[in-house]
């Protein structure tokens, strides 16, 4: 660790204290350069290090001193960077025919606000905002309509596109509860045909068009009969209910080899931010939330094309994030 990098710091070879010049670039009155504001977000946005914990991690592990107040100044001098990367991060996402989404809470200042994912092969936009809505979702797309969205049965998330995938792995929980609850007809027949199509939509690239299409339409038949069949226990019935309001958004991934059978894509992104919650608490400003948004959709769009989170966030305080398979 140089000299530059501690400016206004201690030195941690031997405790002495010390003036520097600040770095070329760096704007005036910051004490820290690029690397220390990079590992400060890194520790706190990807390992939930809280801020009071943080200032003596610094301390204890590389002599430098600096408060939580620097902390904080520190992440605000990111927002900018951070405002740009997702905007771009936002046209890569509606450029893609195929998108999944999902929500969970988030809590600010002890007000519960909702932390929303928007996921394509290509990019993560990340967004912590006021309400649940729809309205969220038609925001972020604007005028752009993907072939196909894919979530849980959430009604926010219901008519973005033309076609729906839900999440069968959400069905399989409810058809796991209706057995449970001693239903033997219905739910173990409908596990069963569910398993089977994921199966299926796994083995999608070594098939043959006309093969998948085969196993498709034998997928609707199986789900045909099963709908029609009575169910006489009172969960069965309920979730063949269920079943036919959803009828059409079950096999889609058997048609289109680009959408996944599972949200489960939306899911991992979004659950380190709900353990991050559960760590610290939540955030005690907007801002802070809006800065938590913009490194999780930098990170998480880097690491789609195999960038590590530490260096995402340094080419980002760096001016180099791009969001191009080629600049990753």
């Amino acid at each position: 660790m140089t000299r530059v990098e501690l400016f206004g710091g201690c030195c941690a070879a031997c405790g002495r204290r010390f003036r520097a010049a600040p770095p070329d670039g760096m704007p005036p009155g910051t004490p820290f350069g690029a690397s220390i504001q990079a590992l400060l977000l890194y520790l706190h946005h990807s390992h939930h290090v809280g801020f009071e914990r943080l200032a003596r991690m610094m301390a204890e592990l590389f002599g430098l001193k600096i408060s939580e107040s620097a902390i904080a100044n520190a992440f605000r001098r990111a927002e900018d960077a951070m405002t740009a990367a997702c905007a771009a991060i936002k046209e890569r996402l509606l450029a893609a025919r195929v998108i999944a989404s999902d929500e969970t809470t988030a809590r600010i200042d002890g007000a519960t606000r909702w932390h929303w994912v928007f996921v394509t092969t290509k990019a993560v936009l990340h967004q912590i905002v006021p309400r649940r809505a729809k309205a969220v979702a038609e925001e972020v797309l604007g005028e752009h309509r993907p072939a196909v969205w894919v979530s849980d049965r959430y009604a926010g998330q219901q008519d973005l596109a033309p076609a729906h995938q839900v999440c069968l792995a959400h069905v399989l929980r409810d058809v796991q509860y209706a057995i449970d609850c001693g239903d033997t007809v219905f739910a173990p027949r409908l596990r069963d045909l569910l398993r089977w199509a994921i199966r299926i939509g796994r083995r999608r690239d070594a098939l043959r068009p006309a093969t998948l299409a085969t196993y498709h339409a034998r997928a609707e038949r199986r789900l045909d009969a099963l709908v029609a069949t009575p169910a006489a226990h009172p969960a069965g019935r309920e979730l063949q209910t269920a079943v036919k309001a959803w009828r059409t958004k079950f096999f889609v991934f058997l048609e289109d080899p680009d959408v996944p059978a599972t949200n489960n894509a939306c899911e991992r992104e979004i659950r380190p931010s709900v353990v991050f919650r559960k760590v610290t608490g939540g955030f005690r400003s907007e801002w802070g939330a809006h800065i938590h948004a913009g490194y999780r959709s930098v990170t998480s769009t880097a690491g789609l094309n195999g960038k590590t989170a530490r260096q995402a966030i340094a080419q980002l305080l760096a001016g180099t994030f791009q969001t191009t398979p080629e600049a990753l």
